[in-house]
């Protein structure tokens, strides 16, 4: 089981390229907005509840994904409501299956995020989108710099490297191979 671990401040271009890359490998893509969204429709962003599910879900994903040979991207937005240690915690249960776990870090600008932050794919998801919030978040130490510092197996600037680029990057970095293809639904 190959999972790349893809991260990155807000607008570094994260589910772009996790839908690029899922889409050259046949791998799922399993982005940080999945499980974000579901909890935050039921518990306020930060909350002990939120925080608690949210890496309980993530973690029995990595689990499952792992026991079926279940091959992942996955998306990463550090800040610190994460707990201390969740990229360790990530990989032993990727390592305990016989996986493997690449760390990928995407990098954008300060200049180049506040660009593409008002981006309307944004809104595809409840992603942060304004301006306004984006600055002042950093001022409060709340962005991906205020996180614990996580692993990186390779660092890509996403303004010298188009989504495309970047997937081929990555694919040719870590030799990954395409997973056969799946079907999400059943054939009934």
């Amino acid at each position: 089981m190959e999972l790349v671990f893809l991260y990155g401040p807000a607008a570094a271009g994260k589910l772009t390229v996790a839908r690029e890359l899922g889409g050259r490998l046949n791998f799922g893509v399993f982005h940080n907005h999945l499980i974000v969204d579901a909890l935050s429709a039921v518990f306020t962003f930060g909350s002990p509840q939120f925080v608690k599910l949210r890496e309980q879900f993530w973690l029995a994903t990595f689990r499952e994904a792992s026991a079926s040979g279940t091959d992942l991207v996955f998306t990463f937005a550090p800040e610190p409501t994460v707990a201390s240690g969740f990229a360790g915690r990530v990989q032993g249960v990727i390592n305990d299956a016989g996986g493997r776990t690449r760390f990928v870090r995407l990098d954008v600008s300060e200049v180049e995020q506040e660009r593409r932050i008002e981006n309307p794919s944004r809104s595809e998801f409840a992603k942060l989108n304004d301006l306004a919030t984006l600055r002042r978040l950093r001022a409060q130490g709340g962005d991906a710099d205020a996180a614990e510092p996580l692993p990186v197996d390779l660092a890509i600037d996403t303004e010298r490297f188009a989504p495309p680029e970047s997937a081929q990057l990555i694919i040719d970095t870590f030799s990954l191979r395409p997973a056969p293809p799946r079907s999400r639904y059943p054939n009934l």
